[in-house]
């Protein structure tokens, strides 16, 4: 029988600006979903990174469930009573409709699902990320999925040398979920043509070209695109499954080392070192840096074990102190250049509105008269 591993995440208030949720507003979302374990759901974790709070579920129902969208949805809306009754900032900030409608997609929660015949051991890993948007992910799955310079299972292991399967979603393209297939290692320079755009491709999935089974879930949620206006990053969720057909656990962690710059930050408008950081992390500088956590974990008969903090390893802490003095440099910068956003990706419309206004006092200078040709002496 196929188990889904659904998560489901939303900031829906905050300690102190964009921090971390309250403790009173964990517990009131662990007990609504606690309520439901045995019965809807099989397991279930609750956890928060940044100021967002995820909902880790393991059921028999498919991706897109409508009883566990909704579970999820009260959730969150019992949750953001308690973050109003609180005064916590962004109280519900997440949720942007009113109704549930069947599921959270287009909602404004970010969501990845994946469904599965569970291996005798499934390894996976759970990835949530604040203060940056869905291409964050781009650059890691091509590395761990395409890549053997960081893959050396693509050259070792005669499954993993059968490429990968990349689902791209156009996330620019608001009427309706734009996708394109791609294969690697055949496509890998057109995977690449796509995968550097962040702001407008973003991987959906991954599939083993060896098996046919998903190997990774990624959320393409922009909030934007839902509300027409800027509510809040989008900070996404991801599942892989790792070891046997898929990369080694270390092979898809190992691209967080980069620290690479990805849109987040400050007003969501600045381009951003991703810090890999402990579970039940906060932010703090700049509101950021943006953060990644991992939460490894095992699912038997769709019973979670323990997480293990993936980073929470010494080997880390060399890491985020490099991230810091790249996000402390690129913040040198200030507003100007690439430290942020492109106009078109910025997520307040105070520098669009100045520009508006400036645009009828700009005048188009007259040429000024040539000057006498001076005849050359014989």
């Amino acid at each position: 029988m196929k188990l889904t591993l659904s998560v489901i995440k939303a900031d829906i208030g905050s300690i102190g600006g964009h921090i971390r949720p309250s403790q009173a507003l964990l517990d009131a979302v662990r007990t609504r979903i606690g309520a439901h374990r045995n019965n809807l759901l099989l397991d279930a974790r609750v956890s928060a990174t940044g100021d967002d709070i995820a909902i880790l579920m393991t059921h028999r129902h498919g991706v897109g469930d409508p009883a566990v969208h909704k579970l999820a949805w009260d959730a969150f809306r019992g949750g953001t009573d308690v973050a109003r009754r609180q005064g916590l900032y962004g109280a519900g900030q997440d949720l942007l409709k009113d109704a549930f409608s069947g599921n959270v997609r287009g909602m404004g929660p970010a969501v990845a699902e994946m469904e599965f015949e569970e291996r005798p051991a499934e390894p996976f890993l759970f990835f949530a990320a604040d203060k940056t948007d869905p291409g964050a992910f781009n650059l890691p799955l091509y590395l761990a999925f395409a890549d053997p310079m960081n893959t050396p299972g693509l050259l070792l292991s005669p499954e993993l040398s059968q490429g990968f399967r990349f689902v791209i979603m156009d996330v620019g393209h608001t009427e309706g979920d734009r996708v394109i297939e791609l294969n690697a290692p055949e496509d890998l320079y057109r995977i690449a043509a796509l995968l550097r755009d962040t702001e407008r491709y973003v991987v959906e999935s991954v599939w083993s070209r060896a098996t046919g089974e998903q190997a990774a879930a990624a959320c393409t949620t922009r909030l934007h695109n839902i509300a027409g206006k800027y509510t809040g990053k989008d900070d996404p969720v991801m599942l892989v499954r790792v070891q046997k057909n898929f990369p080694a656990t270390g092979e898809v962690l190992a691209p967080y080392a980069i620290g690479a710059l990805v849109a987040g930050g400050m007003r969501g408008s600045h381009n951003m070192p991703l810090m890999p950081v402990p579970l039940e992390s906060g932010v703090s500088y700049f509101d950021g840096p943006p953060i990644v956590s991992c939460a490894a974990m095992c699912v038997h008969d769709g019973r979670l074990t323990e997480p293990e903090d993936a980073f929470a390893h010494p080997f880390w802490d060399r890491v985020r102190d490099q991230v810091a003095a790249k996000a402390v440099e690129i913040r040198r910068q200030g507003f100007f250049g690439a430290a942020m956003l492109p106009m078109a990706e910025l997520e307040y419309t105070g520098v669009t509105a100045m520009l508006a206004e400036l645009e009828p006092r700009f005048v188009l200078r007259a040429e000024k008269p040539s000057a006498p040709a001076v005849a050359r002496a014989g």
